[in-house]
């Protein structure tokens, strides 16, 4: 939980070494008495301590839910800090600014504080959503419980769609949700396309696209087919290009298959272009 951090060492780090410790602990105690001939009263055991073992940085959410688990609390940071770089790229307006409104609102925040109600319409959900300016209470209704339980989580990141009014009990403001997307579908709703770079060889594109493929939803004015589309660009000494792959290219803008994306392109230069 930070405890150590002003050994200057990744918390990771001395996670991973807590066993080298006590190894090396072990080994002093067995040879403190130990000595040679000509030790001259000095015992023999090596007193040089081991490296720390490799372990690759945490982020800032792993960083924060640790720190969570330890003491109950956020410690050295605020959870939406691990999104809020690309959120704002198609979500530009905080907490703090709302005011009452009937246009239509696009945020994104934190769960926190998230309760189940049952009340006459039916049941309810009800949670703060915090995005670091401020926190707004927001609701939604059961059909969007249903749809999204397995975003619906304390601590979890979502992007919404609702209706800012008055609070005639609280005193304060309310969001009356009417969507959900997680990051991954507000990629694959507000982002325009993903802009890989290329140099001369074809990456493995279908490949990609099978593992993550775009997802597919039946509505009312027939079958939606939700993703992200896909260009190449391609440069030369002489030209450029753009390659646009049209529906052959869409797949669905995860965590992990953004990942590959990088590992694919020429200079790990792939990013969604949202404008």
């Amino acid at each position: 939980a930070g405890a150590f951090d002003s050994m200057g060492h990744e918390r990771s780090q001395l996670l991973a070494s807590v066993g080298l410790g006590f190894e090396f602990a072990d080994h002093q105690v067995i040879n403190a008495s130990q000595g040679g001939l000509f030790d001259d009263g000095d015992h023999g055991s090596a007193t040089q301590e081991p490296p720390l073992a490799h372990a690759e940085p945490w982020g800032v959410r792993e960083r924060l839910l640790l720190e969570k688990s330890a003491i109950g609390f956020f410690l050295s940071g605020h959870l939406f800090q691990e999104y809020e770089a690309e959120v704002r790229r198609f979500c530009r307006r905080q907490v703090a600014d709302l005011v009452d409104s009937r246009d239509l609102q696009v945020l994104a925040g934190i769960v926190g504080e998230l309760r189940f109600v049952n009340g006459q319409r039916g049941r309810v959900a009800i949670f703060k959503l915090d995005d670091h300016s401020e926190a707004i209470e927001a609701v939604c209704n059961d059909d969007l419980i249903e749809a999204h339980k397995d975003r619906l989580v304390e601590d979890q990141l979502l992007i919404v769609q609702g209706k800012v009014q008055n609070d005639r009990f609280s005193g304060g403001l309310r969001l009356n949700i009417n969507q959900i997307w997680d990051l991954a579908g507000a990629r694959a709703r507000f982002g325009r396309y993903l802009s890989l770079a290329v140099n001369g060889g074809m990456p493995a594109l279908a490949e990609l696209v099978a593992t993550w493929p775009a997802r597919r939803e039946d509505t009312d004015q027939g079958e939606l087919v939700k993703g992200l589309p896909m260009r190449l660009q391609i440069a030369r000494p002489t030209a450029t290009a753009e390659i646009d792959l049209g529906e052959a290219g869409r797949f669905w803008p995860c965590d992990e298959a953004l990942a590959r994306c990088k590992a694919l392109a020429h200079g790990a230069r792939a990013t969604i272009v949202y404008e």
